[in-house]
């Protein structure tokens, strides 16, 4: 069976960056990224998930971080300019970035909102992040990660 190309795996192909596909499950009623280590057989802490945001000065931005952490808001505002910053409504995500809760990458969103990845990144030598679509993960290094979304790097996490 082939696996269908995401934007999101397309875009790291124009861009020369070797990745990975892996497919899993979907549970629609448990879109975690502790649920997607479970069935991918990875660890939790190499899943990064991607979050929404809204920075009081900067407008939307993405945060990329483990699949076990809590966003640490303060960080991420000082870290992106801005004095505080706030989850957009999940209603909106769809809109912001053409993407589903739990199928949230930050490749290929509508537009290239700035991405801000937690520096536990390089504890690993490969990290997850979602290709775009529910069901399938895009396995690649953390700096092909950063170079590919021109990510800026520092502690996002409590």
């Amino acid at each position: 069976m082939k696996v269908k190309k995401t934007n999101a795996a397309r875009i790291l192909d124009n861009m020369k960056i070797h990745y990975e596909i892996k497919e899993y499950e979907v549970d629609l009623e448990d879109l975690s990224a502790v649920h997607v280590a479970a069935s991918t057989g990875m660890d939790v802490r190499m899943v990064f998930k991607t979050l929404v945001c809204r920075g009081d000065k900067t407008g939307i931005l993405m945060a990329c971080i483990p699949g076990d952490g809590e966003l640490d808001f303060k960080a991420l505002a000082k870290l992106s300019g801005n004095k505080s910053v706030e989850m957009v409504a999940l209603k909106e995500v769809l809109g912001l970035t053409g993407y589903v809760r739990g199928g949230c990458s930050p490749l290929g969103a509508k537009k290239n909102y700035p991405v801000f990845l937690d520096e536990s990144c390089n504890q690993h030598p490969i990290i997850a992040i979602s290709a775009g679509i529910r069901g399938q993960q895009l396995l690649l290094t953390p700096d092909d990660l950063i170079r590919a979304v021109n990510a800026t790097m520092g502690k996002i996490v409590r």
